[in-house]
């Protein structure tokens, strides 16, 4: 049974989408929404990927990995209030996602940690919170299995990832759905990720929509590709630094038993802080007490 609970948890949605035709936005695939300009800088990778990225605020540094076909702007509400707290936030956005560049490789989980890699040496970050939202928390998770932890003090991961694989099979039927109709497949996922009844208003699950459709189709695919294959277990007995797992109960697309219960078992001194009734997408919908929770954890740890 917990075998086919991992499964349905990829097939729901690797980080925010779904097979289930429950949308009720639509999109129009020939005139999505474009981005508004906004002002950035970017950092360059190992392979001369340019990364766009934010860097608000002056303090202790919290670093942000944002989910699956997302990018930075997710974090909109935490960068606004934990900056006026005094801390220094830095969100980027992942290649091929968002403003960073696409340049048709490296959306494996080695090359993401030598991005996050990249982002905190040519920053020169020191004792960071690093965050991780539903795939970033797979990001975090390989960053310090292969960049160690000298430079991180605490972790959070939010809405996590699974730990284990799941069947090749699942992960292509999302590829296939993702090559047929992108815009209708994503818009179908949004209920799954806010929740439904969803206590956010129609324009936010529209900009969230819009957001998804801002990722490169070819990233979208090869993360999907990368999430569903992947195995973080042996790389967990890295992590030694405090480490706050929040997650909902109702998060149907990464299953609260398979996801943050498997990470709090593996990751030793970790905590694990379910919030009731809460959906995937927590950063949104139960905003507030999240925002305190990671400013609190910061305090309390550092």
């Amino acid at each position: 049974m917990e075998r086919r609970a991992l499964m349905k948890s990829v097939a729901l949605g690797v980080m925010g989408t779904t097979l289930v035709a429950s949308g009720q936005l639509a999109v129009s695939a020939s005139n999505p929404a474009q981005p508004p300009a906004h002002a950035g800088s970017f950092i360059e990778t190992n392979d001369g990927t340019r990364l766009f990225y934010r860097d608000w605020g002056s303090g202790s540094p919290v670093v942000f990995c944002h989910p699956w076909g997302l990018n930075a702007d997710i974090w909109e509400y935490q960068l606004n209030e934990l900056t006026e707290q005094g801390l220094r936030c830095v969100a980027y956005d992942r290649r091929g996602h968002g403003r960073s560049e696409d340049p048709g490789r490296g959306y494996d989980f080695d090359t993401l940690a030598g991005d996050l890699a990249a982002v905190v040496q040519k920053l020169d970050l020191r004792d960071i919170t690093l965050v991780g939202y539903s795939m970033g928390s797979g990001e975090i998770i390989r960053y310090v299995s292969r960049h160690g932890a000298e430079r991180v003090a605490r972790i959070l991961l939010t809405s996590p990832s699974p730990p284990a694989p799941a069947s090749r099979e699942i992960s292509d039927s999302i590829v296939a759905a993702l090559k047929k109709d992108r815009p209708a497949f994503l818009a179908a996922g949004l209920p799954l990720f806010l929740g439904e009844p969803t206590p956010v208003s129609p324009a936010m699950g529209q900009w969230v929509l819009d957001m998804f459709l801002r990722s490169s189709p070819y990233a979208s695919i090869e993360c999907t590709r990368n999430i569903g294959t992947v195995d973080h277990r042996a790389h967990l007995g890295a992590i030694k630094v405090p480490t706050l797992i929040i997650q909902g109960d109702n998060d149907k697309v990464c299953p609260l038993e398979v996801t943050g219960r498997k990470l709090a078992e593996a990751i030793s001194g970790s905590e694990l802080r379910i919030y009731d009734g809460a959906p995937h997408g927590i950063v949104l919908t139960h905003r507030d007490r999240f925002t305190h929770d990671l400013r609190s954890e910061e305090r309390r740890v550092g």
